[in-house]
Parts: C-alpha cells; structure tokens; sequence
C-alpha cells in the first residue's frame, strides 16, 4: 500500500465533502459558493496528483473498514485507473475553476451540489471493488448529474431531458444489477475478486448472456446505440462546463467500469469471441449514427456530446477488437487494443473539454450557444490555436494525440489477417470500413464546428472573451498537441495494464525510439515528433508565397445577388444548416428531414409579413423505438386511470374479486 496515495485521496475526498456542504449551506452569499467551487477544484487538483504518483509508483490497494451485505469494501486504483482518472480529474478542476454560464447563484449553489455528488460517484466507480458498493457509486455519479443540469436551467426543456437521461440510465443500471447478481451467486461473494473463477464455471451461454447485460448496462452512459439519444437533450441543456464533466471523469469512469468487466470478469472462451463479435458490430454502428447526427446539430453543446458518445464508442470497438484476438491466443494483439482504447479515451477527454469551454467562452461572447458566423477568431490567436489543436484531435488530424489513437485503431483492425476464424476476420474488415466512415464524418463535422461557428466575417467590431477560458483552452491545446509528441516516453507507464489483464508487454513493442509502430517496424509506423518538425519545414512554402502575393494588388468584389443589392452583410453567409445538408439529403432514409414554412401575411395573401421556416431531423431510435413505447405506456396508463373513479362500489367491487380470489387460492392449492 502506498500511504501517500491514499493520504492524497482521502483529502481529496474531505476537499469535496467541504465544496458539497458550502453550497448545502448557501445562504444568499456568493462568498460561500465560491468557497465550494474551490473546495471541489482543490479536490480534482490532488486527485489528478495522487493518479499521476500511482501511474509512477504502482497500485493502491487500501481496506475501508466498511461492510456491505457481510463484505468487506476495498479501495484499488490500479494503472488503467489512474491513467483515466489523471486525465478526468485534470479537466474537472478547470470545470470547477471555470464555473458554470449560469447567472443565478441560487441555480448555481446546485450545480456544485451535483459536481461533488458526480465526483464521488466517479472515484467509486474506479476504485470500489464490491457490487454492492460499485452499484451505489453508479447511481451516485447517475444522480449528481442529474442535479448538474437541474441545477443550471439553460433549457426550457431540461427536465424532460433529464427525465429521459435517468430513464435510459436506470435501464442500464437494471442490466449491471442483473450482471452483477449472476457473478455474486456464482462466486459466493460480491467481491469482484471471485467473479473471473465463478464465471468460468457456467455454461457459455450465460456468459454471453451476462457480457451482454454489460454491454447495456455500461453503454447506457457510454451513448452505446440506442442510449446515445439521450445526450443531445442533456448535455445541451447544460453549459460547455457540465459538458466537459459528462464527457471527461464521468465518460472515462464508465469506460473504465466496461473494460474492466470485459478483460478481468470473463474468460477467454467461444463466448468470449463472440460477444467481442457483437460489441464490435453494435460498437461501430453506434459510431456511424452518432457522429451522423452530430453533423446535423446547430448548437455547440448537442454537437459536442454525439461526438462524445462516437469517440466512446471507438473505445469500445477497440476493447471487443481485444476480446476477439485474446480468444484466438494473440495476446499482444489484444493488449495493443487496450492501450489503444486507454490513449484514445485519455485525448478525447482533453480535446472535447477544450471544446466544450470553447462553447462556454463563445456564449460567454454572444450570448448564445449556436454555431454561426460570427468571426470569433478575429486576434484571438492563443485561443484560436487551443481550439484548432482540440478539434484536429478529434478530427484525427496529425499530429494530434486523436491522430495517433485512431491511427493506432487502423493498424490494429488491419491485423484482423492473424485470426483464424473467417467470422473475425470479416468482422474486423468490415469494422474498419464503418471506422472510416465515422472518422470522415468527424472531419467533416469538426470543419463545420470551426469553419462556421468561429470564422466569417465578425458581427462586430471586438468580443470580450475571459482570460480565463483564454489560458485554458491554449494550455489544454498545447497539452493535446505535447501528449502525442512525448508519446514514445510516457507510454511505457501504461506496461502494467497488459501485463496484470493480459500476461503480455504489449507497450514495449509500441515506440522504436521517437517512431510509434503497432508491434512490428515491418507493419506500419508514424511518430508525431517528426511530422511536427517536417510539418514546420512544409509551412515555409505557404508562408513564401503568401509574401509574393502580397508583391501584387488585391482587388475584392462584392456577391453577384442576381442584380439585387445585399440587405446585409452576411446575406450569403453559410449556416450550419447549409453546410451539412448535402448529407442530409445523401442519408434521408436515416434522418427523416422534415421541412415546414410559416408564412404571415398583411391584408393579402401576396404580401408576405413574415417567414418562419423550421427544419429538423428523427432521431432513428426515437422514431421506431422510444415514441412506440410512450405510446404504449400512455395507452395503459389510461385504461389504468379508470380505477380512479370515485365509486365506492366499484372499489368495495374490487375489493371482493380480490378476496374471492384469495380464498379460492386457498382451497386449490
């Protein structure tokens, strides 16, 4: 036990209780919230400390003294969980520093409320090792971000966002309980320590049948298909800050929790192949419909989360990739897959909490979340050069650490011609192929993200940005950018991963020198340390010729408007509505556009007051599955709502069938 660590831990621990109850006892004074946003940022700070110190050191392992249902709770933070802790901890303390868009402090004081209650969850969720405990630590993190959106009332509609979220969420939770109750009926225990012996013992088909419950149960909050359709309405019902919470800690502790029961809970067997089968192909899917209903949105922070759940489900793609090739006996491959999923959840935390501050700083500008030509990059250099660096990340644009994860995806996927079995290797044929897919999307979508919502000509003369979100974003830019750099001599710290899940150093054969290879030099091999040199030679050529043009004239015209003067500047200006309808109208079978015109007239029908035009795209699974199944509930609910009559006699009636039913019970049986 490393008492340091676990000294670190349990201050940060204090740190956030004190941020909880500064807000519990807000009273009309603004001293006291800022006093729990500093309680709650000092919490993530030595967090983010005591996981760097264990990534260096070595486990955690501590008993807390506590007993739940006749068992003991323990507290282990092993590599992966550091790894993603440092990472998640690192972007809540500027979530806390950075503070929340919403203006009221009343509003506010809840807001802290849910950060402490999601950090908790969160830290128990990586470090409890009973289901007891763990299941508690689910529902927490569940319940504190709930309280986060309540607690901002950006939307008009964040309670029915929030209704829907904890629905969708107590689903999964639903699965991990049923999940969970196999393996502690079959171990004896609920201590995840038998889980692994007692699984093994059970016929394949129950262990298909559990991996499946987990697939629901995590993917629930990782936005795996259909469940990433409640992310749009949540998160864009709170601010960039909240946003960068869900899709920083609260992402990576659920990813945590699936690679955790996929790699250490079941065997390597038939099952085991193919259950990776299904979480590859319902993986890439979710990827696919995700980030094509990212590319539709009009608002930062809807955009924002669909991207998050596509990013999270590359992860998961990458984990049921490992269980494919750990059945097969390619343990290298497989644990080449895992430090891959690990790398790729680690950038995507950072980039997508660079830009969900962006979003925050843009309506911190505006006054407004939606994505439109605005010019905000006009002199913004050091914060446009943040927000360039996050959004090449996740757009896999070298030399960004997104880059290197999703190319070290591709390199793993091609290597799918080791399997034996034709199954895998189509399957992971025709996974890189979706992979592609969703990766040409992203670019596309992220180029609409810039191109539209931070360039064009401004709207006025100069935006006040904070200097806050300024620093920050530059800083986490930078530190995207140097995470990809250093990767050959940070990434050996990730060796205990395999080695404890899978037996196998997979991170030595993964750098040669400064150059990243997939195992083999003769296979493929990249490194973003030379691209940047050789990249900064290459710009010498633009830069020569942008001063021999400047030798010549510029001469500007307007837009030919069909011989009709402008109203406006802006009048040919694109919209992100423009931008992405070509898509649209390419994947209509998926997105069911519907277009509606409004128009209000004066006096007669040829003179036209006003135009409303409105534009939307169904979600797939709310279309054919969640409205059905409102429907249905409504229908029950109705006929049930008769039972409510009033009537005496129709309850003394009831009361009558009942009891002549017991008592034939009685007789019968």
């Amino acid at each position: 036990m490393h008492q340091l660590e676990f000294i670190l831990v349990m201050i940060t621990c204090l740190s956030w209780f004190s941020g909880i109850l500064f807000a519990l006892i807000y009273c009309e004074r603004a001293m006291l919230l800022k006093l729990s946003r500093f309680s709650l940022a000092i919490g993530c700070l030595v967090l983010a400390v005591a996981s760097l110190m264990i990534l260096c050191t070595g486990d955690v392992a501590v008993p807390l003294f506590i007993h739940l249902v006749h068992q003991e709770v323990f507290f282990y933070l092993n590599t992966s969980a550091a790894w993603l802790l440092l990472f998640g901890s690192a972007m809540a303390f500027l979530t806390c520093a950075l503070g929340s868009t919403e203006k009221s402090l009343a509003n506010r004081r809840f807001w802290l409320i849910g950060l402490g209650l999601s950090f908790f969850g969160a830290l128990g969720v990586f470090g409890l090792q009973d289901a007891t405990s763990f299941l508690i630590a689910w529902e927490l993190m569940s319940l504190g971000g709930a309280v986060v959106i309540l607690g901002e009332r950006l939307s008009a509609d964040s309670k029915s966002a929030v209704f829907f979220m904890l629905a969708l969420l107590e689903v999964g939770a639903v699965a991990i309980l049923l999940s969970l109750m196999v393996f502690s009926v079959a171990s004896g225990s609920t201590s995840f320590a038998g889980f692994l012996a007692a699984i093994q013992q059970l016929p394949g088909v129950i262990q298909f049948f559990v991996g499946v419950l987990l697939l629901i149960g995590f993917g629930a909050k990782l936005g795996i298909l259909p469940f990433y359709e409640w992310f749009p309405g949540a998160y864009g019902s709170g601010s960039g800050a909240s946003g960068s919470l869900f899709s920083g800690m609260i992402l990576n502790a659920g990813f945590f929790a699936l690679m955790r029961a996929y790699l250490e809970w079941l065997p390597a067997n038939g099952a085991s192949f193919y259950l990776g089968v299904l979480v590859t192909i319902v993986a890439v899917l979710s990827a696919i419909l995700a980030i094509l209903y990212g590319f539709q949105q009009v608002d930062w922070r809807r955009l924002l989360s669909l991207s998050s759940a596509e990013n999270a489900s590359i992860a998961i793609l990458l984990v049921g990739t490992a269980l494919l090739f750990r059945q097969e006996g390619f343990t290298a491959l497989a644990g080449l897959a895992v430090i891959v999923s690990l790398i790729h959840m680690a950038g995507h935390c950072l980039a997508k909490g660079a830009l969900f501050f962006t979003a925050d700083s843009v309506y911190t500008a505006v006054g407004s979340y939606a994505i439109k030509q605005m010019g905000l990059l006009k002199k913004q250099y050091c914060w446009g050069i943040g927000v360039l660096f996050a959004a090449m990340s996740l757009s896999a644009i070298p030399p960004q650490i997104g880059f290197l994860s999703e190319w070290y995806a591709f390199q793993t996927l091609f290597q799918g011609f080791h399997l034996i079995s034709l199954t895998g290797r189509i399957t992971l044929v025709f996974i890189g192929a979706g992979l592609a897919l969703s990766s040409a999307i992203a670019l596309a979508t992220f180029i609409k993200l810039i191109g539209v919502g931070l360039l064009g000509a401004p709207t006025q003369d100069r935006f006040v940005l904070p200097i806050k979100y300024k620093l920050s974003i530059f800083g986490v830019g930078l530190l995207v950018l140097s995470l990809a750099i250093a990767a050959p001599w940070w990434i050996d710290i990730l060796d205990p991963v395999t080695v404890n899940t899978l037996g196998v150093h997979a991170v030595q054969d993964m750098h040669v020198g400064w150059v990243m290879v997939p195992l083999t030099a003769k296979f493929a091999f990249t490194s973003p340390a030379m691209l940047v040199i050789v990249m900064a030679i290459f710009a010498l050529l633009p830069l020569c010729l942008l001063l021999r043009i400047r030798a010549f004239p510029c001469r500007r015209e307007r837009v030919w408007f069909g011989g009709r003067q402008p109203s406006t500047l802006y009048s040919s200006a694109t919209t992100a509505l423009t931008f992405s309808n070509s898509l649209r109208v390419l994947y209509s079978f998926i997105y069911h556009p519907t277009q509606k015109v409004h128009r209000e007239t004066v006096g007669s029908e040829y003179f036209s007051k006003k135009i409303i035009f409105n534009e939307q795209v169904s979600m797939l699974f709310d279309r054919l599955l969640f409205r059905p199944l409102i429907a249905l509930f409504e229908l029950l609910a109705n006929n049930i709502r008769k039972l409510q009559s009033g009537d005496i006699n129709f309850y003394n009636a009831i009361i009558a069938v009942l009891l002549l039913l017991a008592m034939l019970s009685v007789v019968l049986f």
